[in-house]
């Protein structure tokens, strides 16, 4: 016989079946930056066109082991257009949006890693992704940093732009032609996402 107690008792299960879900996201979509004629960043024949896909890859791999769902949005060295990648990220009502880059500036000695964000829904997923890499790398802290860059500009969801590293710096360029390195970056991202939405199903904030 069903008593008020039972039936309260299961209302409440209901509810914190409900809450304990209600943060997660169905899909992450992994946005490996540049492709085909649009080279990226360069120095000394290294590309980051080729960097960014290996990385998005191992991401990919590594999500899809741990239950995620995902998205690529190149998995060649093929020209998307900012304005398709960041259609791509939109189609997915429930998703994350992660883009991966390698950095390149004049300033031989910049060095470091770095997340950006342009909406503030998606600060806490830089947040904890950028704490990850760092941790699995041991890189320069370059910070958490609010951009204007188009796809994460023009995302509905939470996006954010992971730059691994400069590909002018001589020490840093040796690290990420090194799959080894490009693993940890990767095994950083993706840890990250993993604390972001375990963040997000107990109602947390970063």
């Amino acid at each position: 016989m069903l008593t008020l107690r039972h039936l309260f008792t299961a209302l409440l299960l209901i509810a914190s079946c409900g809450v304990a879900t209600a943060g997660a996201f169905s899909t992450v979509v992994i946005d490996a930056g540049h492709g085909g004629k649009d080279i990226g960043g360069n120095y000394d024949k290294v590309y980051e066109k080729h960097l960014a896909l290996d990385t998005a890859k191992r991401v990919e791999y590594l999500l899809k082991r741990k239950g995620y769902r995902t998205k690529m949005t190149r998995t060649s060295d093929v020209f998307i257009s900012l304005q398709k990648r960041a259609s791509i990220g939109n189609r997915y009502g429930n998703s994350i949006f992660v883009s991966i880059h390698y950095n390149y500036t004049y300033r031989k000695a910049a060095n470091g890693i770095e997340t950006f964000y342009y909406t503030s829904r998606s600060k806490s997923l830089a947040k904890y992704v950028q704490e990850a890499m760092l941790s699995k790398t041991r890189a320069y802290d370059r910070g958490v940093k609010f951009a204007r860059y188009y796809v994460i500009r023009n995302a509905k969801n939470p996006a954010i732009l992971v730059e691994g590293g400069f590909l002018q710096n001589s020490s840093e360029r040796r690290a990420v032609k090194k799959g080894s390195y490009r693993q940890r970056i990767a095994e950083g991202i993706v840890s990250g996402i993993e604390k972001y939405q375990y963040a997000r199903k107990k109602g947390w904030s970063k």
